[in-house]
Formats: structure tokens, sequence, C-alpha cells
């Protein structure tokens, strides 16, 4: 059943917008079945991804910090499209590690303050492992972290059920994070399709059912490889009807794939953005010179 935590007296419905996109831009194993093959001259995947959606994760803020000139290439790829939104991971140090001093966190906010500046940054989104159960200690740490960034939004996806309990969604709702709907792969008490609504940012994270990765919490995530998991036109139904309730009551709304093995996200997060998008035509050319007319927002 959908529910919405925030109490639905208080709120009134309204046309947001849903921005679509998939998570990551940077990987190889697109060229000639994504992207271009040979990487034409002046192309770049970001400049491709702004074209065709509003928004994008960040997943490399996750591993390492950005840089300066790195985030001021970001806007400068992404300039063609002025609703783009980018959203960054939290590094790993901070919800893996627990390491949290405050040169780390300064040096962290001072890596995305371009994007911010340039009211590009969407949200923080900080992505807990499954071990990271709802307890007081837990609790206070999460509560720590969000003081910690309070310069930004942040959005927490809790992979642990745990964290579906009203107690849990309340200290969301009190300290304005949002709720990370997720659909992840089927484990011992791992959280179940949501849809709820704990800050004004909607949020949805579609990971997939096939990750041979998913349960390593503290190592670096596997290559992707293999076709990947493809979300069917009726799982995509399923998702679509919970993130028009969600959006229903938000400011405005993130939704990302992130199963980027075989391209599956690039294709799965078109056809969802198509369904909350006015579509024209655009031809994307696929490995072999295969041209694929897409709806393209």
């Amino acid at each position: 059943m959908t529910k919405f935590q925030l109490d639905p007296d208080t709120l009134t419905p309204a046309r947001t917008p849903v921005l679509v996109g998939p998570s990551g831009w940077n990987f190889p194993h697109w060229e000639g079945v994504i992207y271009p093959s040979g990487k034409p001259k002046g192309f770049h995947p970001l400049q491709f991804i702004a074209e065709r959606f509003d928004a994008v994760e960040i997943p490399a803020s996750f591993e390492s910090y950005p840089r300066p000139e790195v985030a001021k290439l970001w806007l400068d790829k992404s300039a063609c499209n002025p609703r783009f939104q980018f959203v960054a991971r939290l590094h790993r140090q901070f919800t893996h590690e627990r390491r949290m001093d405050i040169p780390s966190v300064e040096a962290f906010c001072a890596a995305l303050r371009p994007l911010r500046r340039a009211k590009k940054l969407g949200a923080v989104l900080m992505t807990f492992p499954w071990s990271f159960r709802f307890t007081q200690e837990n609790r206070d740490y999460f509560v720590q972290l969000r003081r910690a960034f309070a310069e930004f939004p942040l959005v927490a996806e809790m992979r642990h059920e745990s964290w579906g309990c009203s107690e849990a969604v309340g200290t969301l709702i009190d300290y304005r994070v949002g709720f990370a709907n997720i659909d992840q792969p089927e484990h011992i008490r791992a959280m179940g399709p949501t849809a709820n609504l704990t800050s004004g940012i909607g949020y949805v994270r579609l990971h997939g059912k096939q990750r041979l990765d998913w349960f390593v919490d503290f190592e670096e995530r596997l290559p992707s490889r293999g076709a990947g998991y493809k979300y069917s036109v009726a799982e995509l139904d399923q998702w679509q009807a919970r993130i028009q309730d969600v959006a229903a009551f938000a400011d405005k709304s993130f939704v990302f794939f992130t199963n980027d093995a075989g391209g599956q996200s690039f294709w799965n997060a078109l056809e969802m953005n198509r369904r909350f998008t006015t579509p024209k035509r655009q031809p994307i050319r696929a490995e072999g010179g295969l041209l694929r007319q897409l709806a393209v927002a």
C-alpha cells in the first residue's frame, strides 16, 4: 500500500517536475552500445546524457572528491540543457567507513559548491550499506551527518528494512532528509518497494534484481558486465504509479536507474522519462550503425 509519511492533510497535490536519468555516464562498456564507437571528435558522454535527460547521478563522488576543474567541465558539458541537475553521492568514508572529521567534511563540501552555486546540484545522496540498521547508535550518526552537511539538500538510501519503521521514517522527516524509494535484489530484511516522501525532494532509485556485487557492502563495486537487468513494461508501470504518488506532493522528484550493465539503465531511464515528459522524436545510433527511433525529452 502506498503511504505518504508527511501529513497529507497539510499538503496540496501539485504538478511538479519529475527528473529522470541514469546513475552515471562514464561507462566504457557503453561504447558501441549507447555511445558511438571510436569516440568521435567533440563527443562527450555527459553532453550526450544531458541532451536526453534532465538529471544524472554522480557515482564518482562516492569514491573520490570531485576536483573544481572537473565540476566546471561537468557544468560546461551539461549547459546544453538548462533544466539539467546533478545528484552527487556522498563519499563512502562518511557512509560506509564512518570517518567524519571537520577537514574532510569541508573538503567534500568545497568540491560540490561549484555545482551548488550554479544551481545545478539537486541533492546529495547518502547511500548506506545493508548492514546500517536502525539502531540508536546509527540514528545518532545519521543526525551527525545531516548536521555536518546542512548546506545541501540530502537524501538517504537505506537498504535495511528496519529504516521503514515509523520511528526511523520520522527521523528523516524531523531532519528534512529525503527518503530514497528503492528497488533492489531480494535479501533477508531488505528494504522493499515504497512510495515515501519525507522532505520536499521525492526520490526513486532502481537497481534491478540481479547484481553480483550487491551484498558486498565494503568492497569496490565489480565492473559491470553481461546483458544486465532490464525492467519490463509491467515493472515500469508499477514504479510509475509509485513515482506519481510521490511527485504529487514533492517540490521536485528524481528517478535514477543504476542497472548500467548492457546499457539497460539508459534504455530504462529513457522509457521512464518518456512517461513523464512530452516526447519528441530523435534518432539514436547504436552499435553497427543501427538507427533506433526513441522518444526523447
